[in-house]
């Protein structure tokens, strides 16, 4: 499943999305509730938010929601605090939209929005501290080690490198503890590589993640909370021409979508287990996606886990949405409605 490559995109802002002079609120004549999708902020992800958000902005205006995009700037608290929307939806990739920081703004606002909350965001956000709670919860991932830049300074780069293949073995992931986007990411089959694979690792922060590399299924599970509670959206099978990596995630042509997956019955059902086991473990609230690898022994390897899982036209989300027969649209309703319903 492969999409047309996508238009470029420009900056959103509250002006630029055509701002309601008077945004209509409860209890007035019209009642519309006002959504505002944050999208963009400064983060090294910041295109691909504003894609998602251009495309969930378009999807509710759809079901007859008032919708405005809104960059992370200088005007939002002021803009926020006047307009008081009914929900915001932060579309925000990368740091301050995942680590927390935005939500803990929207708890001290008292505004609704749909996603996860900051304490939550945050051990998320840190890969080997959601990598602990996993396994506290009894979930597979692979065996790991963390260590910072300044360690490579004090010990010697090579010495330390030496110690960690004698240790996890080859192949390797190498990758920043923090950040999305599979950016800073390398797939290591030699050791001879592993210091330029820290060095891009290092570009993108001071902490690596150097993890064993798990052969297999590579799949992608979104979890979307119902009435019923958490439910698993159809697995989505990733196929890349090497590593799925920024581009092959973003630009058309580059990998291909199986969606649902090419799983057994039994497959599919470990697999959606795992993902809302996941989502139950850290806490999330109203969607994430579970990234796994099913190996051949049949553990499901759980590499990570978002609380902003991508809204765009190659993202796996609205393909599983797609491959569970719902309405895209009538489904970012609901979540938008479940958070109006749960709104103090």
């Amino acid at each position: 499943m492969t999409s047309s490559t996508p238009a470029p995109s420009a900056p959103v802002s509250a002006g630029a999305a055509g701002l309601p002079k008077q945004p209509n609120r409860p209890g007035a004549a019209d009642s519309t509730p006002l959504v505002v999708i944050l999208a963009g902020g400064l983060s090294h992800e910041r295109d691909v938010s504003l894609r998602s958000g251009r495309r969930v902005a378009e999807a509710l205006r759809s079901t007859g929601l008032e919708v405005v995009l809104h960059d992370v700037d200088a005007d939002l608290l002021a803009f926020l605090r006047k307009t008081r929307p009914d929900v915001v939806w932060p579309l925000l990739h990368g740091s301050s939209g995942e680590d927390g920081s935005v939500r803990d703004v929207l708890d001290m606002l008292g505004l609704p929005y749909v996603g996860t909350g900051p304490r939550a965001s945050r051990t998320v956000w840190n890969k080997p501290i959601s990598k602990t709670a996993l396994l506290d919860a009894g979930l597979s991932t692979p065996d790991y080690v963390t260590l910072p830049q300044s360690l490579f300074r004090d010990l010697g780069a090579q010495p330390v490198l030496d110690t960690v293949v004698r240790r996890l073995g080859l192949p390797l992931v190498v990758k920043p503890t923090e950040g999305g986007s599979a950016l800073g990411v390398t797939v290591v089959t030699r050791a001879e590589d592993l210091p330029r694979a820290m060095v891009e690792c290092f570009a993108y922060g001071e902490t690596a993640l150097i993890e064993q590399a798990v052969i297999g299924t590579e799949l992608a599970v979104s979890v979307i909370e119902g009435p019923g509670g958490p439910e698993a959206l159809p697995a989505v099978e990733i196929v890349a021409d090497g590593s799925y990596d920024y581009a092959a995630r973003y630009v058309a042509g580059e990998t291909e979508f199986f969606a649902p997956a090419r799983l057994t019955p039994d497959q599919a059902t470990l697999v959606s287990d795992v993902a809302v086991r996941a989502h139950q473990a850290l806490h999330l609230r109203h969607l994430s996606r579970t990234d796994l690898i099913l190996d051949a022994s049949g553990t499901a390897q759980i590499l990570e886990v978002s609380v902003a899982p991508g809204m765009t036209e190659m993202s796996v989300l609205p393909q599983a949405i797609a491959a569970s027969g719902r309405d895209l649209a009538a489904l970012y309703r609901k979540i938008v409605d479940t958070t109006l319903a749960l709104a103090p």
